[in-house]
Order: C-alpha cells, then structure tokens, then sequence
C-alpha cells in the first residue's frame, strides 16, 4: 500500500523564519527546518499568513526548494487584522477549514503549532480538536547545541486550554450553529423539539453508534437523517455519501440483493455482479427508512453488517466490508413489534442506543409559523419569485392551521404542500384571503372522515374491550361510533389529544372547551376508561 504524502500546515514564523545571508543556514528555521531532516520527507507545506511578507515567503521558498526540492510550499493569506483577536484568528482558520479540500485517504495532514502567535497557535490546537482540521499536532523545538545539520526535535503536545473562557464561549456559538444547522436555520418554539435537536447535535459529533429516529409520516426523518450526515460531512466524520432507502419498498428476494449485493448467477436473472446498497454506503451514511417493515431474514444480516462491518452478499461464499454510520426511521413501536415476534429483539437492542421520538406537527403548533416563513422562502429560491401572504390572509390560515381542526395527518409533508399549492396560485407574489378558503377548504377534504381515519376504526376488536352480552345489546350506529372512537383514542398519547381530535369541529363553538371530559362521560356509557384502554 502506497504511503501517504506528508502535509504540514502552519503560520509563517516572521521572527523565527526569518534570515538573511549565509549565516541564515547557521539559525535554527522551524519552517525551514522540517525539509531539513533526514529521517523524513515533507511532500508539501501549506503556509499561512496575513499578508505584507512578501520578502520572507520568496525567501523560504528558495530556501526550501534548495534543501528538499520534491517539497511544495503553498501560500494562503488569511483576512486577519491582529492576529492577538481569538475571534478574528479562529473565524479566519475555520474559513480556511471549510474551504480547502481534505484528501484523508491519500494525505496524512501534521498541524504545525510553533510558528505564529500564541493565539493562532491556540486556535490550531481548537481547530485540530474539533477535527476541522483532520490531522494531528505537531510542535517542533531548537537543537539544545546550535550546530550545522542538527534540526532540533519534534514532537506531539497536549495543551491545558479551560482557562480561555472566550475560546469556550467561542465554541458554545459553533454548537449552536450545529444545532441551527439540523434545524435549517429554522427558529423552532418547541422546547421539548429543540431539547431533542440540541442533543441530537452532540451524538452526531461525538458517536458513530446507531440512531433510531421515531415519528410519524411526515415528521422529518428522512430531512433529519440528511443534516446530520451533512454536519457530519462538514466536520470531516464521513468521508463517503449520503445512502437512502425506504425499507418498505423491498420485497422478497429483491430485498437482500438491494441491500447488501448479489453475485453473478446467485438467483434467476442474477446476469452481473451487484455492490449493494450497504457496500455503496461505505464511510458515509446509511438512512434505512421505515425500518420496521424489513423481513426477520434481512434483519439478521443487517445486525452481522452493524456489528462486524461485514457480510456475506446473497449467493456469496466471502464476506465483502461496508464500515458506515447507521441511522434508522420508523413509524411502528419497535417494542411492540419485538414482542409481537415481527422484529428482532437483539437488532432492536443494537439500534436503540440513541433513538429520538419527532413529535407531529400538531404537537407543535407554535413552529407552523416559523415553518411557513421557510417554505415560502424555499419557493421563492426555487422559482426566483418572493412569495408572501396579505396579513389578513395570513391570520386566516394560522388561525386554522393551529386549531383543532387542522388535524395535519401527513404532518411537514402537508403543511409544504400547502404553501406550495397558495404559492403557485399567489398572482404578483400575493396569497391573499381567496387563496387561504380555498386552500382550507381543500385540505379539509384531504383529512375528511375516510381513508387514515376509517382504516383505524376498521382495525379494533370490541371484543377485546366488552363482553358478548353488552356487545350484543348495540345498535350497529353505537358500534360502529365507538368503535371509531376507540381507534382514535388508541392512536392519540392522551385523553386531551384524542379528545381534541374527536372534537374538533364542536369545540370551536364553545368558550371553554374540555374535550377530555367529555370523552371521559362518553367512554363510562360503555364501562371503559382511559387506563383500560392503555393497559
């Protein structure tokens, strides 16, 4: 295997570099004196600065040609004013970061911490620290005896840096740019949302575990799952690509192949060899949607691949390698599919280190409006056009959206579609009130009573909840109402909320609504109770 090249990078040391004459070759140059050694070979030097050293940068690139002439030397001029200002110096260094172009596979980087002042030389350390400069320190000291051909030492440090408050403070703002970052610079009100973006934050950067993200349709795994990988990717984490797939879309045989590869002959039609989605995943990121719906067989190997980074492709004989970060969506309860026998309990403990629950949209009815604000402006990008709402338009639809009757079924994915559909129809960039009563009228008919709604009243047993004699003393009307009753109340997280969802129509009538109580009275009629149901 070929050896990688050897990169330093580091500040112009305008004192210690510095040299004129021969008797420049007699002073120890820490710049100089990396290209010097004999034990080692520097493929390239990227040298900072901050400009106006024009003279000393010619002159330690003759210098450096002269000494070790297969050493590049690579200037770049940083926007720094002082460089004593540790936000002036760490916001030029991470420019620099997030510019140039890492090559960890080939390059091997040595952060060269001796030259420039100490505050850039701090800001290196940070910069390291949070892999924004994927390398490793690197500190070079004088010869104790000036004597011709002695390089002085190198070494690898470790630095005490908890007493520089504003460095702390400094990373307190990338964190939250992280989590602004996860969001879509979205300004979200949802405490118990942003509580779990923040922390989401933190193991994306810390851990390269599992993560298990909970929600229903249209909540925002799949968005979620690509800001992560894209933080990651922006912290040099994941060096390969972003891989999706919805699992319940794979069938049959065709699902192992997909995911983890065939080879030539392994099944009919089987006519080439086939990576796989898991081996096309390889340094990157790995989104296994609605993970639930994979078969027992497909978990079983998914589970090998997790563990060991390997497995065997369907037909195969040798174990192919895929070393990906793994983050799985579902909208099922896996507890309950596990203790349904539908999911494997050990797959299950493997992935549920870290799992996340998104709540709906109607659980956080305070982020429609900044939502809306983002969707407008993601229209108005995509179709060069600023699209905005009269605000008597705009009080109209969040009156409605943030009632009980918006029932938003399909979550994110309806409320987009939404401002989309008013976005479209808005004549010189202007959704006005004609535009907000159609659009809810529509969306109206979209949760109307059928569909989601019938398929939950269609799936519970009275059986399970009366006995035959009082089953057998309703009229079909009640049976069937309660029965959609049940349904919605085993779908909803509280009383408050199903009642809120069965209500939604007469509640708005009334000043002061409690739709759990009436629930509650609705539910005795029949001897059943909130605890029964949830038991």
């Amino acid at each position: 295997m070929k050896p990688k090249s050897k990169v330093v990078i580091g500040f112009i040391g305008t004192q210690l570099d510095s040299g004129k004459g021969s008797g420049r070759w007699e002073k120890w140059r820490p710049t100089v004196a990396l290209t010097q050694r004999d034990d080692m070979v520097i493929d390239r030097i990227e040298l900072l600065h901050s400009g106006q050293h024009d003279g000393l940068i010619g002159q330690l690139k003759n210098d450096i040609a002269a000494t070790s002439p297969t050493t590049a030397l690579r200037t770049h001029q940083l926007a720094i004013q002082d460089l004593w200002d540790f936000e002036e110096v760490y916001a030029s260094l991470f420019d620099f970061a997030r510019s140039y172009r890492f090559d960890t596979d080939t390059e091997e980087y040595w952060i060269h911490i001796t030259t420039g002042t100490h505050v850039a030389q701090i800001c290196l350390f940070l910069m390291t620290e949070a892999n924004y400069l994927p390398g490793k320190l690197l500190q070079t000291s004088p010869p104790r005896r000036q004597i011709k051909g002695n390089t002085g030492e190198i070494a690898l440090i470790d630095l005490d840096l908890s007493r520089y408050n504003q460095i702390a403070q400094r990373f307190t703002r990338e964190k939250e740019d992280g989590v602004a970052f996860l969001k879509s610079g979205i300004a979200t009100r949802n405490a118990r949302f942003n509580a779990m973006i923040d922390e989401i934050e933190r193991v994306a950067i810390k851990s390269r575990a599992p993560i298990l993200l909970m929600g229903p349709t249209g909540a925002g795994k799949s968005f979620l799952a690509k800001r992560v990988f894209e933080l990651k990717k922006a912290r040099h984490q994941l060096e390969g690509k972003f891989v999706e797939v919805n699992c319940a879309t794979l069938r049959g045989d065709g699902a192992g192949s997909t995911l983890f590869g065939h080879i030539k002959g392994a099944f009919t039609g089987a006519m080439s060899d086939r990576p796989g989605l898991l081996r096309a995943a390889h340094k990157g990121l790995l989104f296994l949607d609605e993970i639930g719906e994979l078969g027992l067989d497909e978990q079983a190997m998914l589970l090998k691949a997790v563990e060991e980074k390997r497995f065997l492709p369907v037909g195969g004989d040798h174990e192919v390698q895929s070393d990906f970060q793994l983050v799985a969506g579902t909208n099922r309860d896996l507890g309950k599919e596990v203790a349904a026998g539908r999911f494997r309990e050990d797959l299950f403990a493997r992935i549920n280190l870290w799992t996340y629950e998104l709540p709906g949209l109607s659980e956080r009815a305070e982020d429609i409006a900044p939502n809306m604000d983002y969707q407008l402006a993601q229209f108005s990008s995509e179709y060069g056009q600023m699209v905005r709402f009269n605000k008597e338009a705009r009080d109209r639809y969040m009156a409605f959206a943030t009632s009980a009757q918006a029932v938003w079924t399909g979550n994110f994915r309806d409320l987009s579609a939404s401002i989309t559909r008013m976005a479209t129809l808005a004549d010189a960039g202007r959704i006005n009130d004609d535009i907000v009563e159609d659009e809810i009228k529509r969306l109206q008919r979209l949760w109307s009573f059928s569909g989601d709604r019938a398929g939950i009243a269609s799936e519970v047993d009275l059986h399970a909840y009366l006995d035959i004699a009082q089953i057998a003393n309703l009229d079909l009307f009640d049976a069937l109402q309660l029965k959609a009753v049940l349904g919605i109340c085993l779908h909803s997280k509280s009383l408050s909320e199903a009642g809120r969802k069965l209500f939604a129509a007469s509640r708005s009538a009334k000043a002061n609504p409690n739709d759990a109580d009436r629930l509650k009275k609705y539910l005795h009629k029949f001897g059943l109770s909130w605890a029964t149901l949830n038991q």
